[in-house]
């Protein structure tokens, strides 16, 4: 099993693909200038109380307020506030929090009025992107992750994940950990920290703590609405929380981002540094790995599995709704039962991919194919969970309904990633009428000969669709050798997945439009 890291960087956004086994699994998108990710931290304003809701709307300098529920304060909130109050005031002299007094926990079911006030200044971190109408979720327990361990102040425990089974070795980090921890800060101990050495783990609990001093000196006169730690770029992110032994290469096709991802995968995981590529090819790094294409093929509507079946995405204000269809899929048993249940286990794995690729969150529903065997139901059921167990977005899978139905929650952190993979006829701009297609061919050759006059170019190259690419080089006397015969001049003809059958562009050797 091998993953792969594809990063493609262009002037407004940087773009990351996850790939498993050459397979498109997560697929993120982060703005230049993007704000209010997950995890980054905010000087925030109370605007109201909402007894009702037991909760605070917060201005964090987003267009709507952020949602502050009183279950997200965190127990150790006094201490917090404390703390937040005292260095803005400058009244605390260090970011450490060995003298700092540990307030009684607040109660479980207590009201945030007796703990909020209108316009009191709070520090708060994104829990939530902001998604549609809604602005975004947040909580006032502050925890700074890493690549190993995720430091929480205020607290004096040691946690340690689930999924590290053996004993001995989580007695063994439990007792490392509270060897090097700060005072007053406790720690989570993340599953890759298993047969860690001491000396991984104090080095990334030191960064996590120099984290923890740049926040406490933004907080010094700070004023509302400032950001006072910002969470790594998504790129760096998925490094941090993927990175292992299966990952066989990180390509980057933007030399300031490649500089710093090998200098983090250096830090991180020194072996793995000969992993990180830079990518400069002439064409796009997404169009050179297949990514594309992989794109259009799984974000559209309709979605075609191997076998021949396919499945139908809606999407509604209040879910998700997949319908798995047969298709013209060949049966490969004379049981009709048994071969519904070969289509809806390859479905719903296809289903577990995409959730994970798209993020889709919230209420889904998955009207599988009809089967009437139980043990076919819950093996499907079994096949479904297993499928689910590497998407790190809580989830929970139900039984089928009496219908038929799969019902299943997704937990939804940030919106959903839409991509459009319809095309806007270039001809008609969406009227409904083009030329005939075939007449591309001229414009291609009228721009063609418009370029070739303006006088010696060194290479010329023409992007296309695909399908026009091959027509352009069919049979012995092709188009593209005509145009050689007759320019003297022989045409570089890319195919592009990305353009419409109808677009093209001419560039030079520097890749620059003609």
């Amino acid at each position: 099993m091998s993953y792969e890291l594809v990063i493609n960087s262009t002037d407004n956004e940087v773009i990351t693909a996850l790939l498993h086994e050459n397979k498109l699994i997560e697929l993120h998108k982060q703005g230049l200038d993007d704000k209010f990710n997950v995890g980054d931290v905010y000087l925030g304003k109370v605007k109201k109380i909402v007894p009702s809701l037991n909760a605070a709307f917060v201005d964090v300098g987003y267009e709507k307020d952020a949602f502050l529920h009183y279950l997200d304060l965190g127990p150790q909130y006094k201490s917090m506030n404390k703390y937040v109050q005292s260095s803005i005031k400058g009244k605390q002299s260090t970011h450490k929090l060995g003298y700092n007094k540990i307030e009684p926990d607040i109660l479980k079911d207590g009201k945030i009025k007796d703990h909020l006030s209108s316009n009191q200044l709070i520090a708060v971190q994104v829990t939530k992107e902001p998604i549609s109408s809604k602005g975004p979720r947040l909580s006032a327990e502050v925890t700074i992750p890493g690549r190993y361990l995720v430091l929480v102040p205020f607290s004096e425990k040691i946690s340690v994940s689930q999924k590290i089974k053996d004993a001995n070795e989580r007695e063994r980090l439990k007792r490392l950990i509270n060897s090097i921890r700060p005072r007053k800060f406790g720690v989570i101990i993340r599953t890759v920290a298993q047969n860690k050495k001491v000396a991984e783990l104090d080095q990334d609990l030191r960064d996590l703590e120099k984290k923890w001093s740049k926040m406490y000196k933004e907080l010094k006169n700070a004023s509302p609405r400032k950001k006072l730690l910002g969470e790594m770029n998504r790129a760096t992110t998925v490094l941090r929380d993927e990175l292992n032994k299966e990952f066989t290469s990180i390509h980057v096709d933007d030399e300031s981002l490649f500089n710093e991802l090998k200098d983090y995968v250096k830090t991180i995981a020194p072996e793995k540094e000969g992993i990180v590529k830079l990518y400069q090819g002439k064409i796009s790094l997404f169009e050179n790995r297949g990514i594309n294409k992989q794109i259009k093929a799984t974000f559209g509507r309709k979605v075609n599995l191997k076998s021949g079946a396919y499945l139908i995405i809606d999407h509604t204000e209040a879910m998700h709704v997949v319908d798995v269809n047969s298709g013209n899929r060949k049966a490969t048993n004379p049981d009709q039962e048994l071969n519904a249940l070969d289509t809806n286990i390859e479905a719903a794995e296809e289903i577990a991919r995409l959730l994970r690729l798209r993020d889709m969150g919230g209420i889904v529903a998955v009207d599988f194919i009809d089967m009437y065997e139980r043990s076919n139901n819950k093996k499907l059921i079994e096949n479904f969970r297993q499928f689910m167990k590497d998407d790190k977005a809580k989830h929970n899978i139900q039984q089928p309904s009496r219908f038929g139905v799969v019902e299943l929650t997704r937990q939804r952190v940030r919106p959903e990633t839409d991509i459009k993979t319809t095309e806007t006829c270039p001809s008609c701009l969406g009227k409904g009428e083009v030329q005939a297609s075939i007449l591309v061919i001229d414009e291609i050759e009228h721009m063609l000969q418009s370029i070739i006059d303006q006088g010696p170019l060194k290479s010329i190259f023409l992007n296309v669709h695909p399908f026009v690419e091959a027509f352009l080089k069919k049979g012995v006397k092709s188009i593209q050798r005509k145009w050689f015969l007759k320019h003297k001049k022989w045409i570089n003809i890319r195919p592009i997945s990305s353009l419409g059958i109808l677009e093209f562009s001419f560039l030079d050797q520097d890749d620059k439009p003609l």
